[in-house]
């Protein structure tokens, strides 16, 4: 079959990073890379599918991690029955030894990487020295077979090849480059590879982000994934600059809604369902950022379960008129919450006037969840925050939330207020010279509510 297939993008870890000084005023990003972990079976083309998604990266710095590289040394009891050795088997890797030097590259130093023979199954002294790098490739059959290696991730990708064309690039390898006889390869690979293909392999690629079938040979799949990195490491850098902004973490299924109400030619009654999915998850993804304390219940069962309460002292302020779409959202999550209302009148190119606001009169002493679905150029955001902490609400009690938001409107926000947080499902690419955020997805309001003529 000729179509690609990928799996969806799962949840997986944030892409920001902070530490707290001591006064708890002000926080530091640390500079991380963008760690992708590519597995499949033994020579379903794992390195031939980095190389290309490398060549396309050629505006980042890229290193790339051989899961080989961390073999055990075989002892010589082990060496005098080497075609008894399982080389596929979890414990056949010094899984240690990778996780310190992979923590050592997330946190920006060089590391030396150990320099495995194939021929003599031991690691030579000649270690290789990686740099650290903007984005970092992880690849080999098992690398997704570990929790605490696939925790390092930000997207994980399994090449599925078809097993009798893995076969045959096995043989062709270990005959021609690890100087290995056609007899052993096959006697190894019926006795340990396709049974531990079988046992580990094949089960952790329930753990992929994106599933390639074909292997190299899927350009489609590829310039897919190599488009979503670039995304991604958009939105990462800009996080790492301000760790107070979250990116809700992408799947392709969010991608499709994003390109159905960013399509000048999608229906109204296409673009109010698919904004309130993503609309609701935006929210979703702000609640969790709200204080907590843990609490012990009972179940049905008679067990007793420890599970958190979030915090109650809640409202909502909606940005008239296009916070207004967020609203339902944050009502069907939170039953019975307070919602107020700012409405910013913009004045020339840079100016805004506060021109109403009717907000709860205890909001000085509640979290706030700031709903307003476009962050263009921030000037209406910083007034209303402005606004909002005039009333006496604490600014790290204030979340943000919007569908996208622009690069610009992310730094006016950040610098002016560093202690509020900015939850967003896409960072664009820029304003453009009428402040309207590119690509975007045009008037929100106009065409959400169906009023205005959409451009």
């Amino acid at each position: 079959m000729d179509s690609y297939m990928v799996a969806d993008l799962r949840s997986g870890e944030d892409n920001h990073f902070s530490v707290q000084s001591n006064g708890g005023s002000e926080q530091v990003p640390i500079k991380q890379p963008f760690i992708i972990g590519v597995a499949g079976g033994t020579a379903s083309g794992k390195t031939t599918v980095c190389n290309m998604i490398i060549s396309q990266l050629h505006d980042q710095r890229v290193v790339l991690v051989n899961q080989d590289s961390f073999y055990h040394s075989l002892t010589n009891e082990q060496l005098q029955k080497v075609h008894e050795y399982n080389f596929d088997h979890p414990d056949a890797f010094d899984t240690e030894l990778l996780l310190s030097c992979m923590e050592t590259l997330r946190h920006g130093r060089a590391v030396s990487i150990p320099n495995y023979d194939f021929k003599r199954h031991q690691q030579i002294e000649h270690s290789r020295m990686v740099n650290p790098a903007d984005v970092i490739i992880l690849e080999g059959i098992l690398v997704l077979h570990d929790s605490r290696v696939r925790g390092l991730m930000n997207m994980k990708i399994f090449v599925d090849t078809d097993s009798d064309v893995r076969l045959a690039r096995r043989i062709q390898r270990d005959t021609v480059e690890r100087g290995r006889n056609i007899e052993n390869v096959l006697d190894q690979y019926a006795k340990y590879v396709k049974p531990s293909f079988e046992e580990f392999i094949l089960p952790s690629m329930k753990h992929a982000d994106v599933i390639i079938p074909r292997g190299a040979d899927n350009d489609v799949a590829i310039d897919l994934i190599v488009q979503h990195i670039c995304t991604k490491l958009g939105q990462h850098n800009l996080c790492k600059i301000f760790p107070n902004v979250f990116v809700i973490y992408s799947t392709f299924q969010i991608r499709g809604m994003h390109t159905l109400v960013r399509d000048a030619k999608t229906t109204k009654h296409d673009f109010v369902f698919y904004a309130d999915r993503l609309i609701r998850l935006v929210v979703e993804h702000g609640l969790g950022h709200l204080p907590f304390t843990e609490k012990q219940i009972i179940t049905p069962t008679g067990s007793v379960y420890t599970g958190v309460v979030f915090c109650r002292r809640l409202c909502g302020v909606s940005v008239i008129r296009s916070g207004e779409s967020m609203e339902n959202a944050l009502r069907a999550c939170c039953k019975g919450i307070k919602i107020g209302k700012i409405l910013i009148h913009k004045e020339g190119k840079d100016g805004r006037q506060l021109i109403y606001e009717k907000l709860p009169s205890d909001i000085a002493s509640r979290h706030v969840l700031l709903l307003d679905p476009v962050l263009a150029s921030g000037h209406s955001a910083v007034e209303a925050i402005s606004v909002l902490l005039s009333k006496g609400v604490v600014e790290s009690n204030i979340i943000f939330l919007n569908l996208i938001a622009a690069p610009e409107g992310i730094h006016a926000v950040c610098k002016k207020f560093p202690r509020l947080k900015i939850v967003t499902s896409e960072i664009d690419v820029s304003l453009n010279k009428d402040l309207r955020v590119i690509p975007g997805m045009g008037e929100f309001g106009d065409r959400y509510f169906g009023t205005g003529v959409t451009q």
